[in-house]
């Protein structure tokens, strides 16, 4: 999806970054006027906008339409945008760009860590560390990685990145996407549409969810679906809670039909303490981490630049949204 700008003047901040990519930012694109706004002060902000970058400071995408009359352009701090495409945004004519890029490397290792952490049977030994207990005997459940089969569901920018380093482990890569047609990304062997994901998940050691949250996807992965991955699989969702049914995942591990899932996000979020996700054995959650990385702002701050520097020149910007499509 294509969309062009006219030149922006004001741009409000409502995400913090770090001062030194502040001064990058204002060093690039002189002519435009950056306000700093927190949630004391961003209504003020706003209403003088043109444009914002949106973080998570408690402010929604309605709120911004109602303080910002001059609104022409969003840009999102987050790749998923399932929170911000309310029926007053669809309705307006801003435009709606998000931050696909700016989590790809280090979620790709966050996927990779959780995946050779059950190849060495981590969560074991690390229960033996907190005993202060030396292990005796074959550590269980070990397997190695290389050779076995991986299937990326979703294979944007962060499926994309999983499959290349996946490869590069020595792992076969099948990538799911709305539409198989097309090159595939480095690593990926095979490309099939989401018609064709219940034959896929049967060949997988490995299953990774990295799309977003739509209509299409929520509960994507229910009781049915899960059942049709290979028995001793595991299964790492690193995109949306909602996706994955949390009752049906809980059975396939309990009957032990998956030998093990890596839950960065699940549903509901945060997970109450009383889930039973928490003390299932061969689960591993890491409490929505894996977008965290000390190079999040740079690259944050290289998509605005770009995108300031498409309006300025009439050329399209760079990753629009599809309201109808939900990303």
């Amino acid at each position: 999806m294509t969309r062009t700008l006219a030149p922006i003047r004001q741009l409000a901040l409502l995400h913090p970054l770090p001062d030194a990519e502040f001064e990058r930012l204002r060093d690039a694109i002189p002519e435009v006027r950056f306000v700093r706004a927190g949630p004391a002060d961003w209504g003020k902000a706003v209403a003088q906008a043109d444009a914002v970058l949106l973080g998570h400071q408690g402010v929604t995408v309605d709120d911004l339409l109602g303080a910002g009359p001059g609104l022409r352009w969003i840009q999102t701090a987050s790749a998923g945008v399932d929170r911000h495409l309310t029926a007053r945004l669809r309705a307006s004519p801003v435009v709606l760009t998000n931050a696909s890029g700016v989590h790809t490397v280090n979620i790709a290792e966050h996927v990779l860590a959780l995946l050779l952490g059950f190849a060495r049977n981590l969560p074991v030994l690390a229960t033996a560390q907190q005993r202060q207990a030396w292990r005796e005997g074959p550590v269980p459940d070990l397997f190695e990685a290389e050779g076995q089969t991986l299937v990326v569901v979703g294979l944007g920018a962060i499926g994309g990145t999983i499959a290349r380093k996946a490869a590069a482990l020595g792992l076969r890569v099948t990538g799911v996407r709305r539409d198989p047609v097309g090159e595939a990304p480095a690593g990926v062997e095979r490309v099939v549409g989401l018609d064709a994901l219940d034959t896929v998940l049967g060949t997988a050691d490995h299953v990774v969810i990295a799309l977003p949250l739509t209509a299409a996807t929520q509960r994507l992965f229910d009781a049915q679906r899960l059942a049709r991955v290979k028995p001793g699989a595991y299964v790492y969702n690193i995109a949306r809670g909602a996706i994955v049914d949390p009752d049906a995942l809980l059975a396939a591990l309990a009957s032990g039909h998956l030998a093990g899932a890596g839950l960065d996000v699940t549903d509901p979020e945060p997970l109450p303490s009383t889930s039973p996700l928490w003390r299932t054995p061969g689960v591993v959650i890491t409490s929505h981490t894996s977008g965290q990385t000390p190079r999040s702002a740079h690259r944050l701050v290289d998509i605005l630049i770009d995108n300031l520097l498409r309006a300025r020149e009439g050329r399209p910007l760079r990753n629009v949204v599809d309201a109808t499509r939900g990303y």
